[in-house]
Order: structure tokens, then C-alpha cells, then sequence
């Protein structure tokens, strides 16, 4: 299927995660940032970790940019503004390269219950 880029708030990660394995399980690649990823391999999913923006990397963007990502899932501290510019360039690129983001963990339960069940081969998106 390709790639899902996932950095997730921490109040999020619990809540995710059994939607990033249903990804993962599906054969998509993960790649994630540092806190995300530690997260998810320390539950047993293989997880490509990437530097964040405000850390002076742009790992997540090059990805976006060499058309491989399928997804990308980026929720924020409702609370704080924690990492908030890195969230707003990750979501521009996604939007500059046509790759679908979500910001609610809702609205990808709906996608992975449609990707769940579509026929091996044939898609329907």
C-alpha cells in the first residue's frame, strides 16, 4: 500500500495505537517522529524514525516529497501549542503533494474499516 507518516500528540498514542498496527498489518510502511516511533516500536511495530522540524530536520518533508507516503496521521496538543509550526509544514506538504491527512483518529478508524475491506487487488479509493 505504501507509507503512513504518523507523529502523534502524547495524549493520543494509546488511542492510535491499535489503528497503527491495523496499518501495519495491512502492509504499510510506518515511519514516524522520535517520541511516536519509540512509542510504537516499544508495542512491536516496525517504525522508520524521522527528525522533526523543530529539531532542524526535514526528513518528514523529503519523504512527503518522493511521492511513496499514502497517508499521513498528525494530531496536535489540544492544550498546547507544543510543535504547532511543525504540524501546519507537514500538513501544507501534504496538501502541495496530494497525500491525505488526518487530523482525528475517528476519521481514520473510517478509512482503515473501508481499507479493511476492500479485495486484495482491487481498489475502490
Amino acid at each position: 500500500y505504501g507509507t503512513v507518516i504518523v507523529t502523534l500528540a502524547d495524549e493520543d498514542k494509546e488511542e492510535a495505537l491499535p489503528l497503527i498496527r491495523r496499518f501495519y498489518d495491512l502492509g504499510f510502511n510506518i515511519e514516524a517522529t522520535a517520541g511516536t516511533g519509540r512509542f510504537l516500536k516499544e508495542h512491536g511495530i516496525r517504525t522508520r524514525i524521522r527528525g522533526k522540524l523543530s529539531e532542524g530536520s526535514d526528513e518528514i518533508l523529503r519523504s512527503i516529497r518522493a511521492g511513496y507516503v499514502s497517508y499521513i496521521i498528525n494530531t496536535r496538543a489540544i492544550l498546547s501549542g507544543v510543535h504547532y509550526e511543525d504540524g501546519a509544514a507537514i500538513r501544507s506538504e501534504a496538501i502541495q503533494n496530494g497525500i491525505t491527512m488526518f487530523t482525528s483518529l475517528d476519521t481514520v478508524r473510517i478509512l482503515l474499516s473501508i481499507l479493511e475491506d476492500i479485495v486484495p487487488g482491487i481498489s475502490v479509493i
